[in-house]
C-alpha cells in the first residue's frame, strides 16, 4: 500500500503541474478526464469525484465558460442534466497528458508486455466487476 500511496501521490504532482499549465485546477482536469469516458450526469459526477454536488457546480460553470464542457439535458428523463465534453475540452486534455513527463517518462520505461500487465493488475484492483 506504501508504494501505491508513493506512486499515486506522484502522478497527482505530475497530473496537478500539467493541468496548471493549462490554467486549470487538478479538479477541474480531473473532470475533463472523466467526461472524457463519456457523457456523465451532475450527481454521478460528484459521486466519481467524492464532493459535494455544489462544488461539481462550480467546477462545471468555470469550464463551461471555458468553451470546455457543456450540458445538455438526458433525452430520457427531462430532470437530469448530463455533461459532455467539447472538442476544445478534449485537446485540453490531450495536451494535459502530453505534459505529464514524469508518469510518461516511467511508463516508458516498461516494455509492452508490462505495461499491459500493469494496465490488467490495475483494472483488477480498481475497477469494479459487474455482477
Amino acid at each position: 500500500m506504501e508504494l501505491l500511496s508513493v506512486s499515486l501521490g506522484a502522478f497527482y504532482g505530475d497530473f496537478t503541474i500539467a493541468a496548471a499549465s493549462e490554467n486549470l485546477t487538478a479538479s477541474q482536469g480531473k473532470t475533463l478526464t472523466v467526461l472524457r469516458r463519456g457523457p456523465v450526469a451532475m450527481r454521478a459526477l460528484a459521486e466519481t469525484l467524492a464532493c459535494d454536488a455544489s462544488n461539481v457546480t462550480g467546477i462545471i460553470n468555470r469550464l463551461e465558460k471555458r468553451g470546455l464542457v457543456r450540458r445538455e439535458t438526458d433525452a430520457t428523463d427531462r430532470r437530469v442534466t448530463n455533461l459532455v465534453i467539447t472538442a476544445e475540452g478534449e485537446r485540453v486534455t490531450d495536451a494535459i497528458r502530453a505534459k505529464m513527463h514524469a508518469t510518461r517518462d516511467g511508463l516508458n520505461r516498461l516494455c509492452d508486455e508490462d505495461r499491459e500487465r500493469l494496465c490488467a493488475l490495475l483494472t483488477q484492483v480498481f475497477v469494479p466487476r459487474r455482477p
